[in-house]
């Protein structure tokens, strides 16, 4: 369950209306790793096996959906067994870090000291790779793709309570799959989750999202080498610093018909 019906009363010009409103509902969800305590994030308590996925892979313990011999998920707890010797090797920095910077509300994104990690897993190789797709894209497939999110973002329309976050083909603008929650990081771990478990690779991807363009959302673009992401909403200084320097093109305020292109306009075809 992770909405509600609550009454309210609504005030329309000099009247007011009893009536019911929909609101969505937050769950605490922990991630444990070969039965040990990772991380507690706060979320939205639908498609958490993509949430764990995509979260896992973001912050670098995962690279495919091979490195797991099991998944176990009851009500809001995921247990995830890794098989992979190394990545289980490398867990040990995460584990080390003050449990308080382990536990994840619906505004932020990743805790500093995980951040310094995840920077250090994206080597220059990564860097000059992103730097080097010469991926393009018309700028009429972005604003359908952004209307396409908008249109698929049921809980958004219902509620007015979540982000929405969507990955498209960019050679034939393609929808490869859509996601909600409270908070705008976990809609986006929750379509890379899915591409995980479905094996998409990310060559040729668009990732769209309703939320602010942070330092952390194009982490996870970086992580998954997705070339170009777009956003209804405005970026913020350290996500366009990121995009330059790994070669991502960044667009916000995607509106109507207009778009703010922050880098790498090169892609985007007039």
């Amino acid at each position: 369950m992770y909405k509600r019906k609550i009454p309210i009363t609504q005030i329309i010009k000099n009247e007011k209306v009893e009536l019911h409103d929909q609101v969505l509902i937050e769950r605490s969800v922990n991630i444990s790793i070969n039965s040990q305590p990772l991380v507690n994030i706060l979320c939205l308590p639908k498609n958490i096996k993509q949430l764990a996925i995509g979260f896992l892979y973001s912050i670098g313990l995962l690279d495919k959906y091979d490195d797991i011999e099991s998944i176990h998920i009851e009500e809001s707890d995921v247990n995830i067994q890794l098989i992979s010797k190394e990545k289980i090797k490398n867990i040990s920095e995460y584990f080390k870090k003050n449990p308080i910077t382990r536990v994840f509300d619906t505004s932020c994104g990743i805790s500093s000291p995980w951040r310094d990690i995840i920077k250090k897993k994206i080597d220059h190789r990564m860097e000059q790779h992103l730097l080097l797709k010469n991926d393009k894209i018309k700028k009429e497939n972005i604003f359908m793709a952004i209307k396409e999110m908008q249109k698929n973002t049921e809980l958004f329309r219902q509620t007015g309570g979540c982000h929405g976050a969507a990955i498209f083909n960019i050679n034939d603008n393609q929808l490869i799959t859509i996601m909600e929650d409270i908070g705008r990081h976990n809609a986006i771990d929750k379509i890379i989750g899915e591409c995980i478990i479905n094996n998409y690779i990310f060559n040729n991807a668009l990732l769209t999202t309703t939320g602010r363009l942070t330092g952390d959302v194009v982490l996870k673009a970086i992580r998954a080498e997705i070339p170009i992401v777009a956003s209804l909403s405005a970026p913020i200084d350290s996500g366009i610093r990121l995009a330059f320097s790994y070669g991502i093109t960044l667009i916000g305020f995607v509106r109507g018909s207009r778009m703010n292109i922050y880098t790498h306009p090169n892609r985007i075809i007039i």
